[in-house]
């Protein structure tokens, strides 16, 4: 039996002053500009600072100005994929940065790559190279020159067995790991403090068993909801189905389960194909709306998730 080791990412410390980790959801949608809904993007604050970026999505740069997101207090963006719908506003979001006051590095995740598929490293020349990137008058950015902050590229491993380490962690760790969505590469992500851990999953089929591991006991899993229980095999080999979400979920040992990433098809019959995740899963479900939030106090954990 293979021993499988998440890729743990950095996270910069600092000291908390109040034990709230709060979740909203920038977008809740998929690739389909249907339904109104901006497609993914979740922003995870601890201690009433928004830390953590977890992909950025066609319409996310407008949640973020309409949630009045401060990117200065950013340390983390992390990509499950490069699909259009988790990652096209990255460039916007950065170019809205450069008018604020950050300094500091900020740290890029993303998976290696995989034909047709680039890695991150590969995706950032390609947006930001100097002289021949799609956006290359941005290039301060990864050249070295840091005006006004630079990025630090962690690109994960597919492979299983490694472990990335971008530095020592206090305030909370961000850790990485592959998943199976068709053939693209893709990743799920976990944020842990002392006392909570919130997994945010990238698009995936649920098949390979490592990611039972990864999501373990999590306080809050977000999962994508985008195709029903009787889809074909192509949407299959990319999405899970709402009973095998609710039959991880319930071994896992998962305390709260957050469904995002919804398209047309899992939303015309919203109501039955939740009930097929509650037929295995007897925790709370929630139901991802855009801006929509929920904050948790780790002092008081049985109080739950409450939504603000």
């Amino acid at each position: 039996m293979r021993t499988l080791f998440p890729v743990i990412l950095l996270l910069l410390s600092s000291t908390i002053f109040s034990a709230e980790i709060k979740l909203q959801v920038l977008g809740s949608g998929g690739p389909i500009a249907d339904d109104a809904r901006a497609s993914s993007g979740y922003i995870v604050s601890i201690a009433g600072r928004e830390r953590i970026l977890i992909d950025a999505g066609a319409g996310v740069f407008q949640r973020i100005g309409e949630a009045g997101i401060n990117m200065d207090e950013l340390s983390f963006i992390g990509f499950s994929h490069f699909h259009t719908d988790h990652s096209a506003d990255f460039p916007a979001l950065l170019k809205s940065a450069y008018f604020g006051n950050k300094t500091s590095p900020l740290t890029i995740a993303g998976p290696a790559g995989s034909a047709p598929f680039p890695g991150l490293n590969d995706w950032l020349s390609a947006l930001f190279a100097p002289g021949k990137g799609a956006y290359a008058y941005l290039s301060a950015y990864i050249d070295g020159s840091a005006d006004p902050f630079a990025l630090n590229a962690v690109e994960i491993p597919l492979t299983k067995s490694v472990i990335t380490r971008a530095a020592t962690v206090d305030e909370y760790t961000v850790s990485a790991i592959s998943v199976p969505h068709g053939p693209v590469p893709a990743l799920a992500y976990s944020i842990q403090t002392a006392d909570f851990k919130i997994v945010i999953s990238g698009d995936q089929n649920l098949s390979d068993p490592a990611f039972l591991e990864f999501v373990k006991n999590a306080d809050l899993w977000l999962m994508p909801f985008p195709i029903p229980e009787d889809a074909g095999r192509v949407a299959r080999n990319l999405h899970a189905t709402p009973s095998r979400i609710g039959e991880i979920a319930n071994t896992a040992g998962v305390k709260t389960l957050l469904l995002s990433h919804f398209m047309a098809r899992s939303l015309v019959n919203l109501e039955q194909n939740v009930a097929l995740v509650k037929k295995h899963f007897n925790g709370p479900v929630l139901l991802a709306e855009d801006l929509a939030q929920w904050s948790i106090d780790t002092d008081v954990p049985q109080q739950g998730w409450q939504k603000n």
